[in-house]
């Protein structure tokens, strides 16, 4: 059997969002994935792929970390010899990315987002820049999951051989089911992801302090990325919160919810509100590439400005004032839309395409 490598730096983000497409590829390939932590490792040595680790500092460029992180790659690729090497997020990219280069072998780059980093500008930016021309310059396929982060990349010339445009990883209906509106009358906003400035948090931390009350509740799912726990304690302490703590099984959490809220800053294109709206949730998120296209203006969700608490506040408010059966026939609607657009199934197809004609002899 040939060998697929998979660099990625979460365990829980491979298993979770490209499971079906590691199930394809098992069947006929032998799979090794290198990881930085263990959260889902038992699943994925249970189906079949060989796990390695991989220690990865996803935050901030340290040069001897990073040199380390090549060094590291570089050693994996001599030892397991793949046919074929996939990367995904920011660091495997372009440190695989290079490792490949150097040592001629084929691969496929997935850019899952661009954060803050092509809105700064000076020598920071120009370094970034040309550290992803040479990672990517020889990909046989560079997938994008909006069409803003491919304009990008088209600006400051960083290109592979060849570009594809997915839905970003689609989402499992069967996992994230259609689940009945909820009837009662009190309003559950949601918050799920990391606790991170990026995130749209202090947004979501301004507006439940506006408009928490006994029949309006905010709630939030995820871990700190950043030191939000002593503000997290302080906004549970006043009522203004309810924290549920970090579980990687969000769903029955989004079954709960009345909606589904994320006023982030940045996206490739969000899991969670595909998650959300799959589930037969309404969502209410910023009006960005990685968001804008998964909701329907007024239809399957409301939109704001980022970096706005007050725009998202009057996105909540207009969702207060809706009817149960307003709320839950936009639920119907962002369920419906999901089937037509992203289900995981096309998604992982497009992948395994694009795979069979870099490995089929």
């Amino acid at each position: 059997m040939k060998k697929i490598l998979i660099l990625a730096n979460s365990s829980g983000g491979l298993y979770d969002f490209r499971n079906e497409l590691l199930e394809k590829l098992l069947k006929e390939y032998e799979v090794v994935v290198s990881l930085p932590d263990e959260v889902r490792n038992k699943e994925l040595v249970r189906e079949g792929c060989k796990v390695v680790h991989t220690p990865i500092n996803r935050r901030g460029v340290n040069p001897l970390e990073d040199f380390k992180l090549i060094r590291d790659y570089g050693k994996l690729m001599r030892r397991e010899r793949p046919d074929l090497v996939l990367t995904y997020t920011i660091k495997p990219n372009i440190y695989g990315g290079l490792c490949c280069r150097i040592k001629r072998i084929p691969y496929i780059v997935t850019v899952t987002g661009l954060g803050s980093t092509f809105q700064k500008q000076g020598i920071f930016l120009k370094m970034i820049v040309a550290m992803y021309r040479m990672g990517l310059k020889k990909a046989s396929c560079v997938f994008f999951q909006n069409k803003e982060n491919r304009q990008i990349f088209s600006k400051y010339g960083i290109k592979g051989k060849n570009s594809r445009l997915v839905q970003g990883s689609g989402v499992n209906l069967k996992r994230h089911a259609f689940e009945s509106y909820p009837r009662e009358e009190t309003v559950r906003f949601l918050f799920v992801g990391r606790m991170m400035r990026e995130k749209g948090i202090e947004e979501f931390l301004e507006a439940a302090k506006m408009l928490h009350s006994d029949k309006v509740l905010f709630e939030v799912l995820g871990y700190c990325d950043e030191d939000y726990q002593n503000k997290l304690d302080a906004y549970e302490k006043e009522g203004c919160i309810t924290q549920l703590g970090f579980d990687p099984d969000v769903h029955g959490h989004i079954q709960r919810a009345s909606a589904l809220v994320l006023p982030t800053y940045h996206e490739g294109m969000s899991n969670v509100l595909m998650e959300a709206s799959a589930t037969g949730r309404p969502v209410i998120a910023t009006n960005i590439s990685g968001c804008k296209e998964i909701f329907d203006e007024g239809i399957t969700g409301f939109g704001c400005r980022p970096q706005s608490s007050e725009d998202l506040m009057q996105a909540l408010s207009r969702f207060l004032k809706l009817t149960v059966e307003e709320r839950a026939k936009m639920g119907r609607q962002a369920r419906m839309k999901m089937e037509r657009e992203f289900d995981r199934e096309k998604v992982a197809l497009d992948y395994y395409d694009e795979i069979q004609k870099m490995t089929v002899d």
